[in-house]
């Protein structure tokens, strides 16, 4: 009797340090939402130092060492999930309509500090004067369709020729994203059709991906980050030898085809 009341207690007494030691593992948790961002950029020389909350699109000209990425696509596309999974590391599955949001975040480099900002459009088409703003203030582009709907691709074909018209750049940096890959069996846009179309005719970045398996999430942000080449940005000498070279010279190569475009 004695032993089976010594080893219910001691049974207790683990299942109370265990309760204990779940709100540290929250905590825990909690503080690692920028895990995507933190080691992509760690692996790159950058050091996390301030980040700000996400809030209302702001449409003020940036400032000098400032990135933006924006987020561009058709309601529905999954925009706001791949910018979730970044960095949060969670996915929704109940579809909530975005309103525009600008996620901040600041980074130290070589002595400098670097903000980069993630903008979440909305995918309705009701204010041009409001997209053609984003698009003008921002330096790298994500432009995102769902494989399980057709219109979604054509919704990137228009805003992809906006964004060339606006920006005055045919070499404008660009990321084409397949969201949804995990809805296969579902497919209506074939990956080599994509492929083709993206790598080959535009010379842009073709990557699909999956919010909800968080399948190449990180692949997007990769692509992004090293189209703005932020170390040379950050180099003033880097910067004056730009300056100094033919604008002819300064066309981005072709890109190798072989292995370029990311797919699970």
């Amino acid at each position: 009797m004695s032993l089976r009341k010594t080893r219910i207690n001691k049974e207790q007494e683990s299942g109370d340090m265990h309760k204990q030691t779940l709100p540290d593992r929250t905590a825990e948790r909690q503080t690692t939402v920028q895990t995507g961002l933190n080691t992509y950029l760690s692996i790159s020389g950058f050091e996390s130092s301030k980040e700000t909350r996400p809030g209302a699109m702001s449409l003020e000209v940036k400032e000098k060492n400032q990135v933006r990425l924006v987020f561009l696509g058709a309601a529905g596309v999954g925009k706001t999930s791949l910018i979730r999974r970044f960095l949060q590391d969670t996915f929704e599955t109940k579809y909530k309509r975005t309103v525009e949001e600008l996620h901040s975040k600041e980074y130290e480099v070589s002595g400098m500090t670097i903000t980069i900002e993630i903008m979440d459009t909305s995918g309705s088409y009701s204010f041009p004067a409001m997209r053609k703003l984003s698009i003008q203030n921002s330096d790298a582009f994500a432009l995102v369709y769902a494989i399980d709907d057709a219109e979604s691709l054509e919704a990137v074909k228009s805003l992809r020729e906006e964004i060339l018209e606006l920006k005055e750049d045919k070499l404008a940096p660009i990321v084409v994203v397949g969201n949804k890959v995990d809805a296969e069996e579902a497919r209506q846009i074939p990956t080599e059709e994509t492929l083709s179309l993206v790598e080959l005719e535009w010379n842009n970045r073709f990557v699909e991906a999956s919010a909800k398996e968080n399948k190449n999430v990180l692949e997007v942000f990769k692509e992004l980050l090293q189209q703005v080449n932020l170390p040379s940005r950050l180099s003033p000498a880097l910067r004056r030898r730009r300056e100094t070279i033919p604008k002819e010279n300064l066309l981005r190569p072709p890109m190798n085809k072989t292995n370029s475009c990311s797919i699970c």
